[in-house]
């Protein structure tokens, strides 16, 4: 999962309850742990509350090498920004296999990218 996500519940946009009711859907919910620091910094720009029952059913995942072969195949499927790359490259980190796992985000760019390495959306 990316920031976007939660950031989009958390301040209540407009597809922040499609989300909310798309993450309730999952039994499992796994992302980076640069996703609280994302997440952390986005409501403090904005003067809002720490949210930290949006980060209770994260499970972190923290590769214990670096994820150059993950940001290699990333970087096929077209240009991200760096923390989007990051969390695409944790995802193929937990599932190399990427039909294995929906990867969830309301970012455009990071959405194609995911559907091009073939995350389930």
């Amino acid at each position: 999962m990316d920031t976007s996500v939660l950031v989009a519940i958390a301040f209540r946009e407009r597809q922040g309850a499609a989300a909310h009711r798309r993450l309730e859907s999952f039994d499992l919910l796994v992302a980076s742990n640069l996703l609280e620091a994302e997440l952390r910094a986005a409501l403090r720009r904005e003067d809002a509350p720490s949210d930290a029952p949006l980060l209770n059913r994260i499970s972190w995942v923290s590769p214990e090498r670096p994820l150059s072969p993950e940001i290699t195949v990333v970087l096929t499927a077209g240009h991200l920004r760096g923390a989007d790359l990051w969390h695409l490259a944790c995802a193929l980190y937990l599932a190399p296999s990427p039909r294995d796992l929906s990867f969830l985000t309301l970012d455009t760019r990071q959405g194609a990218a995911a559907g091009k390495l073939g995350f389930a959306a």
